[in-house]
């Protein structure tokens, strides 16, 4: 795979997706709903992969493979275990789409606000997510830059792809908002699972089919076909790692966030499978890819580079691998354009709607687009640390951010939630874990996820339990989502 022919595939892939992204502005994006959300009118199709490019970004094919290189088949597992936890969207994903529909919320925190009527709840957990949230924002980022550095063979530096996808994304980003995002991410979603899937097929079959294939890493490393293998997935290490991948259809707002957009509960449950069917398929493939990293490459330092260099193997044809790459690449890039828009609407409606006096719409949108080039450059800083394991870097992320869900769990299953159970329950288990993660620590043995659940559970009950109930609008509230599911099955 030549330099050349990798910048020709990354120069025709941009002038097709800005291309994308200009048809798909439709009438002005002048307000918070319309720019951030798409009027709430996406159909189940777009949401379907858009949903999927948005969360199957450059940790899959970068990082479940790099997991799948170092720890073998547990990280098949792991992954399995996340797509169960997409089963909470069938339950929860109703209830967020009618709660938005009836008050009008644009973000996941806006509406906890509402709930436990507090705008420091709504606050406090925009500013939570907005600081988990830019380590994950620099993985996307990290990914392009291991992906362009690994397949040409260290001819273009680790900065220029992280520079590539900062600029992509926040391009996307501003052409038409979510919009723009959400039909570049179809485009991008159908190019990865076609192209990355025949690349498996390729793959196997040059390492001597299906039997062949496990024969080889049988005889080479046994170990990575059980768990816990090599140790790297003990049961401790394996539970601290997938409990928060569980609850990421909850906890991640660029994720819950995309439960207001589908344009009916039909369109939701379309996305739902279509989700599940496409995640599984693309587990499966980066399994793979890790599997065959660790055959080809059985001594690399990085994991991270295994994908990049199986990509750029004597085994898969230039143009396909380039193909591949460009998906991937495309994947990081709806990841990270996605979370600019969610975390700049957490700002603009949830901090500076709270707390300025000038908090018109029209006001919250410039702030909102203002912000969206600030979060982009604080995750290109922080990706610029080229910290190792993008796996692992983005389950410590979502250990900081499943400290929200037993208040949304309240939110929609229990009258006796408070906002001081709210607050507390995601202050203090969030120090917690930037502590442990900080000091890299294992209380107990325990990692910071199981920590950070665990005790955003108990705090929230326990405060709840101690503090005055917003009886009033808990009624009202759940009261008028019950009324409203009904009217919409």
């Amino acid at each position: 795979m030549t330099t050349a022919l990798i910048w020709w595939a990354i120069g025709i892939y941009i002038v097709i997706a800005l291309l994308i992204a200009y048809l798909s502005r439709s009438g002005k994006q002048n307000n918070m709903e319309s720019y951030f959300l798409g009027d709430r009118k996406l159909g189940g199709f777009v949401s379907a992969l858009s949903y999927s490019a948005t969360t199957y970004s450059a940790f899959m094919l970068v990082g479940l493979a790099g997991l799948t290189y170092n720890g073998g088949v547990g990280a098949l597992g792991f992954e399995l275990i996340y797509l169960m936890g997409v089963s909470l969207v069938a339950f929860f994903g109703p209830r967020f789409w009618v709660a938005g529909k009836k008050y009008g919320y644009v973000t996941p925190s806006e509406m906890l606000g509402d709930r436990y009527n507090s705008k420091s709840v709504a606050i406090t957990v925009a500013i939570t997510n907005c600081l988990f949230l830019i380590p994950y924002s620099a993985v996307q980022l990290s990914g392009v830059g291991y992906l362009l550095q690994g397949v040409s063979n260290n001819a273009i530096p680790y900065t220029s792809g992280v520079w590539i996808a900062t600029i992509l994304a926040l391009i996307f980003s501003f052409v038409a908002g979510i919009r723009s995002v959400a039909w570049t991410d179809s485009l991008q979603s159908l190019f990865m699972i076609v192209s990355s899937t025949v690349v498996v097929i390729v793959l196997v079959n040059g390492l001597g089919g299906f039997s062949g294939f496990f024969e080889k890493i049988e005889a080479a490393q046994p170990e990575s076909l059980t768990v816990p293998g090599n140790g790297f997935f003990s049961f401790f290490a394996f539970l601290g790692m997938t409990i928060p991948w569980f609850f990421f259809s909850l906890s991640n707002p660029q994720v819950s966030q995309r439960l207001y957009m589908p344009s009916s509960l039909k369109s939701m449950r379309f996305m739902l499978m279509g989700f599940l069917v496409f995640g599984f398929i693309y587990t499966l493939v980066a399994v793979s890819w890790g599997f065959s990293a660790s055959i080809m490459f059985p001594d690399l330092e990085n994991a991270d580079l295994a994908t990049p260099l199986v990509l750029s193997s004597d085994l898969v044809p230039p143009v396909l691998g380039v193909i591949v790459m460009v998906g991937i690449m495309a994947a990081a890039v709806s990841t990270i354009d996605s979370i600019l828009l969610t975390l700049s609407s957490l700002f603009a409606k949830d901090v500076y709607g709270n707390v300025s006096r000038k908090k018109s719409d029209r006001m919250q949108l410039r702030v909102g687009k203002i912000v969206i080039p600030i979060i982009a450059l604080l995750a290109y800083l922080f990706a610029e640390m080229e910290l190792n394991l993008i796996a692992v870097l983005s389950v410590a992320s979502s250990a900081g951010l499943i400290v929200v869900v037993p208040s949304i769990i309240g939110t929609f299953f229990w009258k006796r939630g408070t906002a001081a159970g709210a607050l507390v329950s995601v202050i203090i288990p969030g120090l917690f874990v930037i502590i442990v993660e900080f000091f890299q620590i294992k209380p107990l043995g325990l990692a910071s996820g199981l920590w950070g659940i665990i005790l955003a559970a108990i705090l929230f009950i326990g405060v709840s339990l101690a503090t005055k109930a917003p009886e009033e609008k808990a009624t009202e509230f759940l009261s008028n989502i019950k009324q409203e599911l009904k009217k919409a099955k």
